[in-house]
């Protein structure tokens, strides 16, 4: 299920938002400020983010920016400002697209399913001639070339994949791809990645596909 995040602190409007969002069958997470947006963001996994331009705590405008440096995730900003220069901003520190208050809730959903499309899009369009994933068959083309994969790593290639760049911590893929709660410690993902690593890395040369962050995590980058 896509998930969005959505950031408003005013409370009737993050709960309009809330509401139409899961309508279109988002799952949504909601927070009043900006305080814990980096947080929440690096501990799990977004699809969008709603963000409104005057939070306490941290603005927007610099939750953007912050955002920015660690993600690609696409960003719509929220705001009652409706001046040229905040706009233009916004999109400058990288926002997708803006949308101003007062706004109709049906426009937003819309809003958010048409960049999901775009995203959807470059993303295939990135990985087209990179990684390919069959579902169906658990199998993955890497440069054209078949690679067998187990379940676990073909789980773990798929979500480091879905946002190249994005650095994914040993926790995060371990409540990703083990989702029935079963306790599994660090170590058994960095054994599933090195056979992973093992398995694509050097298809195309000396290409690094999927990268170790010392002391961080993981994280696919198109190369």
């Amino acid at each position: 299920m896509t998930r969005i995040l959505v950031v408003e602190d005013e409370v009737k409007i993050a709960q309009l938002l809330h509401d139409y969002m899961a309508q279109a069958q988002f799952s949504v997470t909601m927070l009043h400020d900006g305080a814990s947006v980096i947080e929440a963001l690096k501990a799990h996994s977004y699809d969008t983010v709603l963000l409104d331009l005057m939070l306490p705590v941290k603005d927007g405008l610099t939750l953007c920016k912050e955002i920015r440096e660690f993600s690609n995730i696409p960003i719509i900003m929220i705001t009652a400002r409706v001046e040229e220069i905040d706009r233009l901003v916004g999109l400058d520190l990288g926002a997708d697209d803006y949308i101003c208050k007062p706004f109709s809730p049906r426009e937003v959903v819309a809003r958010v399913k048409a960049i999901l499309r775009r995203y959807d899009i470059a993303d295939t369009q990135s990985l087209q001639n990179l990684i390919c994933l069959d579902e169906a068959k658990y199998r993955a083309t890497v440069y054209g070339q078949q690679v067998e994969l187990t379940a676990i790593e073909f789980n773990l290639l798929k979500i480091l994949s879905k946002d190249p760049g994005r650095i994914y911590s040993r926790s995060q893929l371990i409540d990703e791809v083990y989702n029935d709660h079963r306790v599994v410690s660090e170590r058994t993902i960095d054994s599933h990645i090195k056979k992973l690593r093992k398995k694509i890395n050097g298809i195309k040369g000396d290409k690094e596909i999927v990268q170790s962050v010392y002391s961080v995590g993981y994280k696919v980058e198109l190369v």
